[in-house]
């Protein structure tokens, strides 16, 4: 049986190397027709992408030229950031950076 000292610091390790080994980019300028399996296709090429999101208008539906995108690998993130940001996508150059914490 684990004492509560072990488990809390189990947990704060996890935690901690979770936090480490994902990235979350914000990338904005989207073209509107790009849709969310074409951009984890386009960044698959430098990573492993453990998800993608763009973000819509909920009264249209259209896109409105953002999203997010979550990288397994750090370095793939960094990697990502460093070659595509400014590089046109679909004609729009793309801006790219790590996403910050939603503020509440």
């Amino acid at each position: 049986m684990l004492r509560k000292n072990t488990y809390i610091l189990f947990l704060h390790k996890f935690i901690f190397f979770t936090y480490i080994k994902y990235m979350k980019l914000f990338i904005k300028n989207l073209d509107k027709d790009i849709n969310e399996m074409q951009l984890e296709g386009f960044l698959s090429t430098f990573g492993e992408v453990e998800s993608t999101k763009i973000i819509y208008d909920k009264i249209t539906w259209e896109s409105k030229g953002f999203g997010f995108v979550e990288m397994v690998n750090r370095e793939d993130a960094l990697k990502i950031i460093d070659e595509l940001n400014g590089k046109e996508l679909k004609g729009r150059e793309l801006i790219i950076m790590e996403a910050e914490e939603r503020r509440r």
